[in-house]
């Protein structure tokens, strides 16, 4: 029997009872730090003098650590090529304590990389290695039999969607379909190429760029009604439970047919980068649904989250003691009340 939700507190303790799958696209961040004193007298470039290297877990791995910094036990399920990034990849998952038997090496496939140049706090380049093509008919199988099988042991399934080949229709369809067979809720973080493929999810989170591409059309997102409109639009289409748009400086929106909808303000931030802030917004979205909890408080407490990550530079997990502290100070758990 569930333990009853009490204050802010039960429900981070009641996080780490649940157990997460991640299926999508994974990749590795890495950063290369230095000062730039000279250029180059081959070309008119600056010369970048490396003081350090970093390599992070992205993409569909971020929300992995997402879920583990909120106290719930990540699974991730993704394709990686045979390659030593891919060998990097796995041992990153390893440091980090997250297993790798959901990971699914694909010879034809090289892991995706995105090299960051930068030169104190300034990016000068990015470097991307990747493929965009999708799985062969062979791979395709695999991971959706490896996917079934991780199902079994979740509490919950997160798509997060890169539109690098990871995630296609039928995977879609298959996991979705299985998941409500099991009664496990489904969240998704959608991109551009299947927008329109997660039929029926239980938490559909768009941002307001990529809402307005998968819908082909223009609207004020400072009138509500435009907006609800939007929403409403997507709804028929889609047949979600939930829809939770992150609006960027003007909050976020949650739309529920039977419960009505509700935007709440973003909160004063110092930005320093918003890479990231979705994988948190999804991940305590995501976590908030399964425990059950109000739509205003899933709202107000992933916007609280996606915020606080915005003020970190780079892409970060969520600071649990912050994002408590935070909920506290804001009285958050009132919402849910």
């Amino acid at each position: 029997m569930k333990r009853p939700l009490e204050n802010i507190e039960s429900v981070f303790d009641a996080f780490k009872e649940l157990k997460v799958l991640i299926i999508g696209d994974v990749m590795i961040d890495s950063y290369i730090y230095g000062s730039v004193k000279r250029i180059s007298p081959e070309a008119p470039v600056p010369v970048l003098n490396v003081g350090r290297r970093e390599q992070r877990l992205g993409g569909a791995a971020n929300v992995a650590l997402n879920i583990q910094a909120l106290g719930a036990t990540p699974i991730l399920c993704a394709v990686v090529g045979d390659d030593d990034e891919g060998e990097a990849f796995k041992e990153l998952l390893k440091k980090r304590g997250i297993a790798s038997r959901g990971i699914l090496k694909c010879d034809n496939r090289v892991t995706t990389v995105k090299n960051r140049i930068i030169s104190g706090s300034q990016q000068m380049m990015r470097i991307d290695s990747e493929t965009e093509a999708p799985l062969t008919s062979l791979e395709e199988k695999t991971l959706i039999q490896l996917i079934r099988q991780l199902i079994d042991e979740v509490d919950l399934v997160i798509f997060e969607d890169y539109d690098k080949g990871c995630l296609n229709e039928r995977i879609i369809k298959d996991a979705i379909d299985y998941s409500k067979e099991k009664g496990i809720h489904t969240a998704v973080d959608p991109k551009k190429r299947n927008f329109n493929a997660y039929h029926r999810c239980s938490l559909f989170k768009p941002n307001l760029k990529e809402l307005k591409e998968g819908l082909k059309i223009e609207f004020d997102v400072t009138i509500s009604v435009e907006l609800r409109d939007a929403v409403v639009q997507l709804h028929q289409s889609l047949g979600f439970d939930k829809a939770l748009i992150t609006l960027s400086e003007h909050g976020v929106y949650i739309f529920d047919q039977e419960e009505g909808d509700l935007r709440i303000p973003a909160h004063r931030r110092a930005i320093a980068d918003v890479s990231g802030a979705g994988d948190t917004v999804i991940s305590i979205a995501g976590l908030c649904l399964v425990l059950g909890m109000k739509d205003r408080f899933i709202a107000a407490l992933a916007n609280l989250g996606g915020g606080i990550v915005c003020e970190y530079l780079g892409v970060v997990p969520i600071d649990k003691e912050r994002l408590m502290a935070e909920a506290t100070e804001n009285n958050i758990f009132e919402l849910h009340e």
